[in-house]
């Protein structure tokens, strides 16, 4: 005999989907609004305003530096957290405990500062590029998100698996890449998808290390609101929005994301 749902659960549920749903709702039907002001509902249906997506080089422009950047930031600090969770996670005795901490420190530290601090320290000190210097700041922006994610799937292996790979012949190098780094496979994967979408959403950071001829996406988006008030806004947060779901769905593909289901 199956119980049935209380009505107040039932409303309670619809209102949270409401909730979360609504806002999505309003953006995609504010982008095709016919109109030349955001409006909603949308007063005839139009696709026109994605096309002056396209239209607009600064637009095109700053998508392809924003995904430029957030692939090689979210590489980089792959490349920096998977060794360093490992090591936190194999070495936790001899490890000092507060070593754990340091890889937090850029999400303790509100996103302003780091941004005004890599400003003053690494473009205006160092002299660096500003590509540089963005890619610098979002790679230690998203590396927090790398160690703890993979730190956490690195929590339930049984170490005494690679132990006894090396105890047989294996090299310790060879041991990693193909007994340890496969059982944390879903660890990383989820890694990569949460610093990816982190850095190609980042407005605090990038706000300070943007320069002439190169800014990201929501530094354009951010410039183009303070000067208009037309639907390519809501056509742009669209279209990244399926831009977000559409690199999901790859690493889905290519790498295997089951373990969400599981």
């Amino acid at each position: 005999m199956t119980g049935r749902l209380h009505p107040g659960l039932i409303a309670f549920a619809v209102l949270v989907y409401i909730f979360l749903m609504g806002p999505l709702i309003i953006v995609i039907g504010s982008s095709l609004s016919d109109t030349t002001f955001l409006t909603f509902p949308p007063q005839g249906l139009s696709l026109r305003w994605f096309e002056r997506i396209f239209e607009m080089a600064a637009f095109r422009r700053t998508m392809v530096t924003s995904f430029q950047v957030a692939t090689l930031a979210t590489c980089f600090a792959l490349i920096i957290g998977i060794p360093a969770a490992y090591a936190l996670n194999r070495y936790r005795v001899q490890l000092p405990g507060w070593l754990s901490t340091l890889f937090v420190l850029p999400i303790l530290v509100p996103e302003i500062v780091l941004g005004f601090s890599l400003l003053r320290s690494v473009q205006v000190g160092a002299g660096l590029p500003v590509f540089s210097t963005l890619l610098i700041g979002h790679t230690l922006l998203v590396l927090p998100y790398c160690v703890r994610v993979i730190s956490a799937s690195l929590a339930s292996f049984d170490f005494s698996i690679e132990e006894a790979a090396i105890s047989l012949g294996s090299p310790p190098w060879k041991t990693f890449f193909t007994v340890v780094l496969p059982n944390v496979r879903s660890g990383v994967i989820a890694a990569f998808i949460l610093a990816f979408i982190t850095s190609i959403n980042d407005v605090s950071v990038a706000l300070f290390l943007t320069g002439p001829g190169i800014s990201t996406l929501p530094i354009q988006i951010l410039a183009h609101v303070e000067q208009f008030f037309d639907p390519v806004i809501a056509s742009v947060s669209v279209l990244l929005m399926f831009l977000t779901v559409a690199v999901m769905a790859v690493v889905e593909r290519t790498l295997g994301l089951t373990f969400l289901t599981k």
